[in-house]
């Protein structure tokens, strides 16, 4: 981010308008949504600002302007519509230490204004940092259509009652309370008109404190995708976003725990191949225990929980400790692997059987027994290859297939590092090499029907 996005507390401060035309007056409307004293500096002014200085809900200063009529100022807009006047007046208003809104000349601003959906006290902020302003207004009408018009009322029914919610509960069944509220019958409640009935079931809520809560915590095993944080499912974000506390992988993009709530505990679970400093049973045993604490817990797993992630052995410890189980799917690395090749998983008439497989196995001597099941129209996706490409190499070539099978090999797929090779069993080893390919990678062996044609045609010709 170029800005950093933040609300301002306007009430009792100054904001100065520079302008008496309709740029000033378009600046002055929105200033008067606040609590903020608005000063108009302008030599005359236009009906609309001109009946609201003989309203007294602005301050008109009609006089020369000097550095020190800026002094003390929350906030400056500088709207005169003359390009010129704009920038002598920003450089009065910076030498007395304010921050400066320029319209229409971003290059020239401190502080940007955005495009605001207005539930007060809930407000929706929406910034391009001045470079798509349009775009800006168009997520705002999806917001306002989002929204129900009377939203901010139920939340200023909410913080009226934040006193009597602490008072009597707490922290985890606060916070359950109050997505309760926002995300069940009382908001509907509201919504439909019923403000009082909407009161009295937060009241009574808290007052009982019955109001849904789980009286045990709960898991959530989620998968985060491959890697880029916008490849997170809806869900994901969501559970996220409920997390009491949330136990995360080695490869998980530091941005997508940006998507969680703030005051979630995080916990560092990685294993490192060949380097488990969290053994899995240990891994299994603080899910529980986390769990039996009343906690709402997220286990955030790289890929789809159910594609080699040992989601299973989590699931059976939680399973067995009596705990609420929930499995949130994820963008597994074989798909976002394909597209970031430009194909697919599957293809008619050239690849119509997907196999799922991994380089590493904890059984012996079972490690590469899907070569076995290649043949004319398969496609073996293998996870995690690059350690064992050598095992696979010879495998290949002991079956008689290095002429039958493509490889491509795809590097942390959909990331900013993401590496792509091409080759054949023959020549997986010195690519890998040469290409500094690194796990997480997928490796797609292929042996296409089209191409399983072609051998048998070149083979009888030969033979003839």
């Amino acid at each position: 981010m170029k800005t950093f996005p933040m609300f301002l507390q306007m009430q009792g401060r100054r904001v100065i308008i520079a302008g008496g035309g309709e740029q000033a007056a378009q600046k002055c409307r929105l200033i008067l949504k606040t609590d903020a004293a608005i000063t108009v500096l302008a030599p005359s002014l236009d009906p609309e600002l001109a009946d609201l200085h003989a309203q007294g809900r602005i301050v008109w200063q009609s006089g020369p302007i000097c550095p020190t009529a800026f002094e003390g100022a929350a906030l400056v807009f500088v709207a005169t519509g003359c390009c010129a006047t704009d920038a002598c007046l920003h450089m009065l208003a910076k030498s007395a230490g304010a921050t400066v809104n320029v319209v229409d000349q971003p290059h020239l601003c401190d502080a940007l204004t955005p495009s605001i959906v207005d539930r007060s006290p809930v407000v929706v902020a929406i910034g391009t940092e001045g470079t798509a302003p349009v775009l800006a207004r168009q997520i705002k009408t999806r917001l306002e259509d989002m929204l129900e018009p009377r939203l901010g009322d139920l939340a200023a029914v909410a913080g009226r009652l934040r006193d009597r919610a602490h008072a009597r509960l707490a922290p985890r069944m606060r916070r359950d309370l109050w997505r309760w509220v926002f995300a069940g019958p009382v908001r509907d409640t509201h919504a439909r008109g019923g403000e009082r009935a909407a009161a009295q079931m937060i009241k009574q809520a808290i007052d009982t404190a019955t109001f849904g809560a789980e009286t045990v915590g709960s898991v959530a095993l989620v998968g985060a995708g491959p890697g880029a944080k916008d490849l997170i499912t809806l869900r994901g974000v969501q559970r996220l976003q409920e997390a009491d506390v949330i136990f995360y992988d080695r490869l998980i993009d530091p941005d997508i725990l940006d998507l969680a709530r703030r005051d979630a505990e995080r916990v560092y679970v990685g294993k490192a191949p060949g380097c488990h400093h969290w053994p899995q049973e240990k891994i299994s045993g603080v899910l529980v225990a986390a769990a039996l604490q009343g906690k709402r817990v997220v286990r955030l797993k790289c890929g789809d929980p159910g594609v080699f992630a040992r989601g299973a052995e989590e699931a059976d410890a939680l399973k067995a400790a009596g705990i609420p189980l929930e499995i949130v799917p994820g963008v597994t690395a074989a798909s976002a692997a394909s597209a970031s090749l430009g194909g697919f998983l599957t293809e008619r008439g050239t690849c119509d059987t997907l196999v799922l497989a991994t380089g590493q196995s904890e059984t012996v001597g079972k490690s590469h027994t899907w070569i076995r099941t290649l043949q004319p129209g398969t496609r073996v996706a293998v996870y995690m290859g690059v350690g064992s490409a050598a095992a696979i190499a010879k495998g290949l070539v002991d079956a008689g297939l290095q002429d039958q099978i493509s490889i491509d090999i795809v590097s942390h797929a959909q990331q900013n590092d993401e590496v792509i090779a091409k080759c054949c069993a023959s020549t997986l080893v010195q690519t890998i090499k040469a290409n500094a390919i690194s796990n997480p990678a997928i490796l797609f062996l292929t042996w296409a029907q089209a191409v399983a044609r072609e051998k048998q045609v070149d083979r009888v010709v030969h033979l003839g």
